[in-house]
């Protein structure tokens, strides 16, 4: 779910059981429940999609009279892993950002481009990312994730 408005941060987060984080490029887990920073003002909310429609249902309840938007966006997007050894290189052969582990530690959360197709960004450990991107460009990315790692014999 995309959440979005500061003044419904504090019973969002109460709402859906993960404190929301307001600072820039952080994150805030318990279990399956995560809550990325997208932006000032936007949050991607990640839980298990058998828990989706109560969430919402909760977290609705929880904002009402509060200035929001709350999209559930589950089916727009879906979620790829890059793990492993060369993990962060062979993302980098589409993302224009600096992702060494020293600029972009474990924990860190943008949202950037992978080449054309906007993506979300998650490091979750040194080798290894969580990448959220729309399923219409689903198969472009990895297509060329494919193409990038078969160009790099070391990956």
């Amino acid at each position: 779910m995309l959440l979005r408005g500061v003044d419904a941060v504090a019973a969002a987060g109460k709402a859906f059981g993960v404190a929301i984080p307001m600072t820039s490029r952080e994150f805030n887990a318990d279990g399956a429940r995560v809550a990325l920073w997208l932006g000032p003002d936007e949050w991607l909310l990640i839980a298990p999609e058998e828990e989706t429609p109560a969430l919402q249902a909760k977290l609705e309840a929880a904002l009402s009279g509060i200035a929001h938007s709350l999209v559930d966006i589950s089916h727009r997007q879906t979620a790829l892993a890059v793990e492993g050894r060369g993990a962060e290189l062979l993302l980098n052969a589409g993302v224009p950002l600096d992702i060494s582990l020293a600029a972009f530690p474990v924990g860190a959360v943008v949202r950037t481009i992978f080449e054309k197709a906007e993506i979300i960004l998650w490091r979750q450990q040194s080798d290894s990312f969580h990448v959220e991107v729309w399923r219409s460009f689903a198969p472009y990315v990895c297509a060329l994730l494919e193409a990038a790692r078969a160009d790099n014999s070391s990956l």
